[in-house]
């Protein structure tokens, strides 16, 4: 055990290194590239997140609505009907499973630091169970990206003009 615990050492210190430099050329990128600059606002969303994100969905007017991102990215339910029954199924993991994967781990840090998405999270995993709440709440992650950077907005401004759908004091929108 001693043996094996010292060559694994050996392999993290000389792999330490190489992962730093691998860091630093990520950021780099980042800042030659303002969408996923203002990704990198939200909350949760690291520099690896924001530019898979840039580079993977590409043009944002490509798509219409959220709906769209989420089927592209495969954190959409797969549905398997027949005549009047209609079963929902596990997500179809069509699209990048690297970006899915990003978003989930982004997803979590989100639940973990903004208290609305923290009580969603937890009312989600009661309800359905972690794994359902986790990919929930990453295709809620992907949709806000989506319309950051579609819309050209930071966080901050996201926060300030974001959805107001169903909220009863403001019917008519933003005033």
């Amino acid at each position: 055990m001693s043996r094996r615990r010292r060559d694994l050492l050996e392999l993290l210190d000389r792999l330490t290194p190489t992962i730093a430099q691998l860091t630093e050329a990520i950021e780099q990128e980042v800042e030659k590239c303002p969408a996923a600059r203002r990704l990198r606002t939200h909350p949760g969303v690291g520099p690896l997140t924001a530019l898979a994100f840039v580079l993977i969905i590409g043009k944002a007017d490509r798509f219409q609505c959220g709906k769209q991102i989420a089927s592209y990215l495969g954190l959409v339910p797969l549905e398997k009907s027949s005549g009047n029954q209609r079963r929902l199924g596990h997500i179809t993991k069509q699209g990048s499973s690297l970006l899915r994967f990003l978003l989930v781990e982004a997803a979590q840090v989100t639940a973990r630091s903004l208290p609305d998405w923290r009580s969603k999270y937890y009312h989600l995993s009661m309800r359905r169970g972690r794994k359902i709440a986790k990919v929930a709440m990453a295709r809620k992650l992907a949709v806000r990206l989506y319309w950051m950077m579609r819309k050209e907005w930071d966080y901050g401004q996201l926060t300030k003009f974001g959805s107001y759908a169903g909220k009863p004091e403001n019917r008519d929108g933003v005033k």
